[in-house]
């Protein structure tokens, strides 16, 4: 079986709870037994985390030899110019001792609408934001953050719309269900 989830902030991608840890597990959204993540997303990000009970899914989704692509909006502070985009987009980015590699980078114009995330991102009258696309074939941890403020542009949300050609659509926060056959298609289809 393979689930889509819609994790909301303030869940860890996993069942079990962290010591000394205030932050929900998946254990509180009532999966079925035996499932397990297919990848992570952090506790303070958002959207599609895929489930399944299937060994050897994880490698052939996560694998960035695969180039399996995953797409992430994040709202970042200020706007990005182009030329910091084409460096996002260009990779080569130092995450501790990694490069990260060339992804795809857009503004998303018109911010997208999104529900109001609990708690709210902080706002700063004085400093602008501006949504991002980022379509990668990797996921180091944290990744995203650390390349959007390496070039000067720090996320303040992150939420994972995409994985391959199925997206998060409607789905709600903290909500799950099982994916079709087309949809597990979809899913597979840029691995």
């Amino acid at each position: 079986m393979l689930l889509a989830f819609h994790k909301p902030y303030g869940v860890l991608s996993q069942f079990t709870p962290e010591p000394g840890s205030a932050w929900r597990t998946l254990a509180d959204f009532g999966l079925p037994k035996n499932v397990y993540a297919l990848g992570r997303l952090d506790a303070d990000s958002e959207g599609l985390l895929l489930l399944s009970d299937e060994a050897g899914l994880n490698s052939r989704l996560l694998d960035p030899e695969q180039g399996h692509h995953r797409e992430y909006w994040a709202q970042v502070e200020r706007v990005p110019s182009a030329e910091a985009l084409a460096k996002l987009e260009r990779g080569g980015i130092a995450i501790s001792d990694y490069k990260t590699r060339p992804c795809r980078v857009r503004r998303l114009e018109p911010p997208p609408a999104l529900a109001p995330r609990d708690p709210p991102v902080r706002y700063r009258k004085n400093v602008p934001d501006c949504w991002i696309a980022l379509e990668l074939t990797e996921g180091k941890n944290r990744q995203v953050r650390r390349m959007t403020a390496a070039v000067g542009h720090p996320t303040l949300r992150l939420v994972r719309v995409r994985n391959g050609d199925f997206s998060l659509g409607d789905l709600p926060a903290g909500k799950w269900r099982e994916l079709s056959a087309a949809e597990r298609g979809a899913v597979f289809k840029s691995a």
